[in-house]
């Protein structure tokens, strides 16, 4: 079972440190950041299964990194960190999206058991995504091939796998090549100028029968990235066995 990854968003560095080391005690893989400004930045580009988030931070505030993780990612479990005497802040993070609160000082026994109990009740993220359908065929992440109702197949590469995957597990919102570089490429984008990433894109739509000039999955969202269209189930399904007279496309 691959290991959750935690992102703490905490300007204290004690207090920090003291919930880094413990959830690393227990096996998480931890993400962290201690300014509001770089919090929002990984809240939104970074992947991780769980976010721990302060509300009063420099820079951007606790509750507006938290409006816009729900406004990209709506069912990602978020736990506040407040302040005993913040009862209005944390009556404004629940409504605001947040999963569950811990008031500081908290023990780390109980900001252990409330993370574990956020993460059984809350929806998984399709990490284990292995397939995806297209308008004439469907996207096999398993056999890392499309296959196509004709019988014609095209072999994805290990990087088109993950991009393709990413943006499948990201249908219908616009994603930045900023986010890409960070979660397909794991670099960091800053000051980073490439096109590795429209060149990967331009690929994989030959692969999906996506018209470069009309594309109907791989969409491009001027100024913020590109979307994958989320398809209808279709009437004809592609084979999974070797067809007569396949044609095949390697690459």
């Amino acid at each position: 079972m691959p290991t959750k990854t935690i992102l703490t968003i905490e300007d204290d560095a004690a207090i920090r440190r003291g919930i880094v080391d413990a959830l690393r005690y227990v096996g998480y893989g931890v993400l962290e950041a201690g300014h509001g400004d770089l919090g929002l930045e990984m809240a939104v580009r970074q992947q991780y299964d769980l976010l721990l988030l302060d509300l009063v931070l420099p820079g951007c505030g606790g509750l507006e990194i938290l409006r816009s993780v729900r406004s990209t990612r709506p069912t990602q479990p978020v736990i506040i960190l407040t302040a005993r005497g913040e009862e209005n802040d944390r009556v404004e993070g629940l409504r605001a999206g947040a999963d569950d609160y811990v008031v500081k000082p908290f023990s780390v026994k109980e900001l252990l058991a409330r993370v574990e109990a956020v993460m059984r009740r809350s929806p998984g993220r399709p990490s284990d995504l292995t397939e995806v359908n297209l308008p004439a065929g469907i996207a096999d992440f398993a056999r890392r091939e499309v296959r196509f109702a004709d019988g014609e197949r095209h072999e994805l590469s290990e990087r088109e796998v993950e991009l393709l995957r990413y943006l499948a597990m990201h249908g219908e919102r616009a994603v930045s090549r900023e986010e890409l570089l960070a979660n397909v490429w794991r670099i960091s984008p800053d000051g980073l100028a490439t096109r590795t990433i429209d060149m990967h894109v331009a690929r994989l739509r030959e692969k999906l029968r996506d018209d470069s000039a009309e594309p109907q999955v791989l969409l491009t969202v001027r100024g913020k990235g590109y979307m994958f269209r989320v398809e209808q189930p279709r009437t004809e399904k592609p084979r999974t066995e070797e067809p007569k007279n396949q044609r095949t496309r390697r690459g």
